[in-house]
């Protein structure tokens, strides 16, 4: 009886045809295992080879095939010595230019040599010219075969070249049509009710689109070979997400059961009322807390809608039922925020606070180190530093874990791993300020429960945004004189296009100096993250109390500032900023009844891009309709974090353009969940390999 051959998930690529050990390494370095693998190696972009284009034709920009005679060759001197081949067909002349070449690159290169080049048309010092073209030279006067279909261009890595992956799919492709072995792992009523082509056929299409397949349908993502692939991936991350939530849901978690007195206590001594949205979402984290299985929610809400309070509800449960709890947020100055606020509130109530960064050295760590070992410590407040090994609770029951997508996933788990205790494992609320949208949401946290506090405290004022240029800046200086004297305060952010905070430090000490020498009369701050702990939490101190009246600071102050007389902000260079955290930063005044205002202070000439995002920050107060268009701006990557494993690396879909597949993906997903099973690990396996582990914890 004949052995069935190995599936393409079994079949290791040194199998294939010309797949050495160096290669080996080489696609290794690309995820790049098995004949599984690199099928689903899926093509970046695409170019047409199809079709010759006459050299009269060329348009700057395009990446064209084009076929003539050499009509001249040179080595030209210059600021780097190049090599001109000027190629001439029937409608005009071009130059092929080469900065790197070789005496037998030229001496082949000889008049009326018949060529054919590919490559990104540009306009150069001779006209229109390519740089560095693919070419090869054509024998006779026979017309050369041009490509039958569009060349798909592939993620690579140094020494691989994309004709070798392309030889390489070949071998791919031959294998599985003599093996006829890929399975189709989507249910054929799926596929039937929805209109999905094969799986193959799927396959054959992306990497191998024919030549009558218009470009601008593959750049869309609009043909049916790709919707289907990009279906299937969103189902394979849905089902890894629900199968994380079952397994976390499976685990063991203390019941941190209350009568709510420190709840009631907090409430009753602060100045205003919960709000309703505060309230439900409040009574949703009391029932998760008092359950066995580890609560996984996700609390979202706009600037100044209270969620670090929601948050401190929680904390509170989690003392009063015998347990620790842990708040991590991702900078120094928030953390910093976050435990002056819950000092005000709780040392009053008898609750032990406790403060760990990075810059808490010698004796005052190590008290901190014993305080939460013993216990002493009731809610720890931090940074990244709560999860370093030497750091250990005596019996953590809640972990907060605020702008959750500052944060790597691998910290985020160690952090969870540190609260594991007698076979119980610790109770997560995850905290946002930014909004995220709904598709994005039940792509990215479908193992988690979401709530959303969609509600502002009563006296929250629009803020009135306005857009201008920097030519504008003196009288700028002026409104914020003329403002702070009326009794108001303002802040003044300052932002660099380098990620560098120490440049972005130096910028905000030399405006610094000029607004204090501009404002005589003013008392001028300044905070940057560069400062020691104490002398960010002193200007602060002073800003709060109203002893400052303007604040020149760098992005640190991004979130968890609360100042309710500051009504008016300046933020320097804003298109260098994402519309989050341009959301962010406005959402520092507007706290208070005042009407408030944030002024764009922009350096034109404006891109379209930064355009539109400026016009959306002036147009809108929302939140969610900002994360919106930030999404369709900017995609998924940067606004979760480009660590979110998992959703920088989708190979197919983009959450901004497949959103609307989102309540498809998920019933589906509950449908395999609850009828077919069996299928959902070898989609998983196919589409996340390793990356499942840290789809979201």
């Amino acid at each position: 009886m004949s052995q069935a051959p190995p599936s393409p998930e079994q079949l290791p690529l040194t199998q294939l045809k010309g797949v050495g050990p160096q290669l080996a390494v080489k696609l290794a370095q690309l995820g790049l295992g098995t004949v599984l693998d690199l099928l689903f190696h899926l093509p970046l972009r695409y170019q047409d080879r199809t079709r010759l284009t006459p050299i009269a034709a060329l348009r700057q920009g395009d990446d064209v095939v084009i076929e003539g005679v050499v009509a001249g060759c040179a080595v030209v001197a210059g600021r780097r010595r190049s090599l001109m081949v000027k190629v001439q067909d029937g409608s005009g002349l071009t130059t092929l230019r080469f900065f790197h070449f070789s005496t037998a690159q030229k001496t082949a290169l000889v008049l009326g040599t018949r060529i054919r080049a590919f490559g990104e048309v540009r306009w150069g010092k001779a006209g229109v010219e390519m740089y560095h073209p693919e070419y090869q030279l054509l024998q006779g006067t026979a017309p050369a075969a041009l490509a039958e279909h569009l060349t798909p261009v592939y993620p690579a890595t140094e020494g691989l070249q994309q004709t070798r992956l392309r030889k390489l799919l070949e071998h791919v492709f031959l294998y599985i049509d003599q093996q006829h072995t890929l399975p189709d792992y989507l249910p054929e009523e799926l596929r039937h009710q929805l209109g999905f082509m094969p799986l193959l056929d799927a396959l054959r299409v992306i990497h191998y689109p024919p030549p009558d397949l218009l470009l601008a349908q593959l750049q869309s993502g609009e043909h049916p070979a790709q919707r289907r692939l990009v279906f299937e991936e969103l189902l394979a991350n849905y089902l890894s997400l629900r199968r994380l939530r079952d397994q976390a849901r499976a685990q063991a978690a203390p019941r941190l059961n209350s009568t709510g007195a420190l709840q009631q206590a907090l409430l009753r001594a602060l100045p205003f009322p919960l709000t309703q949205a505060q309230q439900r979402v409040s009574e949703e984290i009391r029932r998760d807390l008092c359950a066995a299985q580890p609560m996984l929610r996700l609390v979202q809400g706009d600037v100044g809608s209270g969620k670090t309070l929601v948050a401190v509800l929680a904390a509170l449960q989690a003392v009063e039922a015998g347990y620790q709890a842990a708040l991590m947020a991702p900078t120094e100055i928030l953390a910093e925020q976050h435990f002056l606020t819950l000092d005000a509130w709780l040392a009053p109530l008898g609750v032990a606070l406790g403060f760990l960064s990075g810059r808490i050295k010698g004796k005052k760590r190590e008290q901190a180190l014993d305080a939460l070992r013993s216990g002493q410590t009731h809610i720890s407040v931090g940074t990244h530093a709560l999860f370093q090994d030497e750091v250990q609770f005596q019996r953590l029951g809640l972990v907060i874990v605020d702008e959750q997508h500052r944060f790597g996933v691998h910290q985020r788990l160690s952090l969870r791993e540190k609260g594991q205790h007698a076979g119980a494992w610790p109770h997560q609320l995850i905290m946002t300020a930014t909004p995220i949208p709904r598709t994005l949401t039940m792509s990215a946290y479908a193992d988690l429960d979401c709530s959303v506090i969609d509600e502002l405290p009563p006296g929250r004022t629009p803020v009135n945004t306005l857009l201008l240029p920097a030519e504008r800046r003196a009288a700028v200086v002026a409104r914020i004189a003329a403002a702070c004297m009326e009794g108001r305060q303002a802040y003044w952010v300052c932002t660099l296009i380098e990620e560098s905070e120490v440049l972005e430090c130096q910028a905000a000490e030399a405006t610094f100096t000029e607004l204090s020498a501009a404002l005589p009369d003013l008392h001028v701050g300044l905070i940057h993250g560069r400062m020691k702990p104490r002398e960010k939490a002193a200007v602060m101190s002073r800003f709060k109390a109203g002893d400052l009246h303007l604040l020149v600071a760098t992005t640190v102050i991004e979130v968890g500032v609360d100042v309710s007389n500051a009504s008016l902000m300046v933020i320097e260079n804003p298109e260098r900023l994402g519309l989050a955290q341009l959301h962010q930063l406005r959402g520092r005044v507007g706290r208070g009844a005042r009407e408030s205002h944030c002024v764009l202070l922009y350096q034109p000439p404006l891109s379209s891009v930064s355009k539109e995002r400026l016009g959306i920050m002036r147009a809108s107060n929302d939140g969610f309709y900002i994360a919106q268009k930030d999404l369709e701006i900017r995609g998924p990557g940067e606004i979760l974090g480009t660590r979110q494993t998992g959703l920088s690396t989708l190979r197919i879909a983009d959450l901004g353009r497949d959103g609307h597949w989102q309540p498809q993906v998920q019933r589906w997903g509950e449908w395999i969940r609850a009828q077919r099973p069996a299928l959902a690990e070898p989609l998983i396996r196919r589409w996340l390999a390793q990356a499942e582990r840290y789809g979201s914890v």
